[in-house]
């Protein structure tokens, strides 16, 4: 039998076909992503998430490993395109100007500096993603979030602040 078989049909039978898929383009789909990423845990959890994916939005017609490693291509580059922002984010923050109204002379370590924005609000995250990341002004940004401008100028000075803040109190454990 083709490694490509489908499965369809009623709800019982499907989740059974997609264990079925699943046992046999788990390698397949797992090294691909390995192939790509080079890293065991992002394979890993890549792996998972085009599993879940294929489980929430299975095709009309049958499901194929090829289908599979497809929305697994999609999500590795949405992996790609996250890490790639917190990247820019990232030196946004550790190249802010020198000149500006709230200097931080600072030097960021990148580690640490990824840790304290997973301890961020997600608005805080957000706000300061599209404005130093993405280069979005803030007028743009508040179009984003759906807030006003000057609401979003005042997140923005709450979200640095707070970047500061658990910035500074990681460095005073280190």
């Amino acid at each position: 039998m083709s490694d490509d078989r489908g499965v369809n049909g009623d709800a019982s039978r499907q989740g059974a076909g997609l264990l079925e898929v699943f046992d046999r383009a788990l390698p397949q789909v797992y090294g691909y992503l390995m192939s790509r990423c080079g890293n065991r845990a992002v394979a890993e959890d890549l792996s998972s998430e085009t599993f879940l994916a294929a489980a929430r939005q299975s095709p009309d017609g049958p499901v194929s490993i090829g289908w599979l490693i497809g929305v697994a291509r999609h999500k590795l580059v949405y992996h790609w395109r996250r890490q790639a922002r917190e990247e820019r984010l990232l030196r946004a923050v550790g190249a802010m100007d020198q000149d500006r109204e709230e200097p931080w002379e600072a030097h960021l370590d990148v580690l640490r500096a990824r840790q304290v924005l997973g301890e961020l609000a997600p608005q805080h995250r957000a706000v300061l993603t599209l404005r130093y990341l993405d280069g979005l002004s803030v007028p743009e940004a508040a179009s984003v979030l759906g807030r006003t401008t000057d609401a979003t100028e005042a997140l923005l000075v709450r979200a640095l602040r707070e970047l500061r803040r658990f910035y500074g109190e990681e460095g005073d454990r280190a």
